[in-house]
């Protein structure tokens, strides 16, 4: 057989779903990630009648924190759903990045003719972490499994001693520095000179516009009320710089002056988050309206070990400030083509570091009308992997609101020193 050229179709943005995002440890203390995503997915299917056979060609998700029951989740999310069982799913993972790189590979084939719809989407519950089993306990278990006799297990067991029943907390550090994501964005913000009110006016901006777009409705066909919640529970609607002004320094600390607070970074959340792409001919077929069509993607990575981190090029969480500008110049781009731009919020610093640093590579400035005009992380909360499809929903339902032509970027860091960026477009 010949090699036929294969054609590249573009992608819709057809639709959402999600539940409200809580704060670790309240509504969803006791919610596994498979329940989170299937209510998720649920309201997915019902509002876009997805139900019957081969209604979806695949399932993507992930999650970042997950427990050894979790291993096949977006499979066994299917079988729990309302999603026809037969649906193939399969997981993925790039920490705070999963979600939109779900996005990405679901897109991919639909792209290339393999698949005429598909659903991507993550959860995440800082609540049921796992914990893991002290490494040295954990050896002498082994040790005991392998003995050949009754006496040789009884000698490994012997071996137990009380601090070895001490757990594994899950820490949100990084393997290679043993610093939290928190304390890595100071040192960004400490290399680049953010200061504390611009920080706070951020933080602000986003509980303000998040609690202005439920009032107007906005969030009415986006979000599945789950477990007593309709909205996101960190929302606090009266936020003000002034208020948050009042807030002690959380992360920093080992410094004079910090300017970061628990008022200016994501707090620890639980939620999930699902979105339905599809061909263009998918979507004809059923009356469905695209609300956006994603263009470009990219990602990046930064070495954050032995980079400049210093100066702030190479910060944790600054890999968008590499990407973008690589997607901008491959479409042909500036960052005033965007009507509308969403930075995932993980610290209102970093947000400020990103905006700093597209500058400082020549590709302008970001308008702050345009910039999360919806809110984003600091009110909603960051469910890690469920950020992607949150921002992916959110971003083409506000591209389709608009009566002419319109394109929204998304920048989204990542642990590990990774970014994950991506165009909507609304023709």
């Amino acid at each position: 057989m010949s090699p036929q050229k294969m054609s590249v179709r573009r992608v819709a943005v057809v639709g959402g779903a999600r539940i409200p995002f809580a704060r670790s440890d309240g509504p969803y203390a006791t919610a596994s990630n498979q329940q989170m995503l299937t209510a998720a997915l649920d309201g997915l299917v019902e509002r876009y009648g997805l139900q019957g056979p081969g209604a979806v060609g695949e399932f993507v998700a992930g999650a970042v924190l997950k427990h050894s029951r979790d291993f096949n989740l977006a499979r066994e999310t299917v079988l729990g759903s309302k999603l026809h069982p037969a649906t193939p799913a399969y997981d993925i993972q790039q920490a705070c990045g999963t979600g939109l790189q779900a996005v990405i590979a679901a897109a991919n084939k639909i792209a290339l003719g393999q698949a005429e719809s598909a659903v991507a989407g993550g959860a995440d519950t800082a609540s049921d972490a796992p914990l893991g089993v002290n490494d040295s306990l954990r050896r002498i278990l082994l040790e005991a499994r392998r003995a050949k006799s009754l006496g040789g297990r009884v000698k490994a067991l012997a071996k137990v001693r009380p601090g070895h029943l001490v757990p594994d907390i899950p820490r949100n550090a990084e393997p290679r520095t043993g610093l939290s994501m928190g304390e890595h964005a100071a040192v960004t913000a400490r290399a680049r000179g953010i200061g504390r009110a611009a920080q706070d006016e951020l933080a602000a901006a986003s509980h303000q516009r998040l609690a202005a777009a439920y009032e107007r409705g906005f969030f009415q066909d986006l979000v599945i009320p789950f477990r007593g919640l309709a909205r996101d529970q960190n929302l606090r609607p009266g936020s003000t710089a002034e208020k948050l002004a009042s807030l002690k320094p959380v992360f920093g600390l080992d410094h004079p002056d910090p300017t970061m607070t628990a008022g200016n970074s994501t707090p620890l959340t639980d939620g999930a988050a699902t979105v339905l792409l599809a061909s263009e001919e998918w979507a004809r077929e059923r009356g469905l309206e695209p609300l956006a069509y994603l263009t470009a993607y990219e990602t990046a990575a930064v070495d954050f070990v032995g980079g400049d981190v210093a100066g702030g090029e190479d910060g944790l969480l600054m890999a968008p400030a590499y990407a973008v500008p690589r997607m901008l110049e491959r479409a042909g781009l500036g960052l005033a083509d965007f009507d509308l731009v969403e930075i995932h919020e993980a610290f209102a610093s970093q947000v400020l570091a990103t905006l700093a640093a597209w500058e400082k590579r020549g590709l302008g400035t970001v308008d702050r009308a345009r910039l999360n005009v919806a809110g984003s992380s600091l009110a909603t909360g960051h469910p890690f992997a469920a950020t992607g499809a949150r921002i992916v929903a959110t971003l083409a339902k506000l591209l389709a609101e608009r009566d002419a032509p319109a394109r929204g970027l998304i920048s989204i860091c990542a642990a590990g020193g990774q970014g994950v960026t991506a165009i909507l477009e609304r023709a």
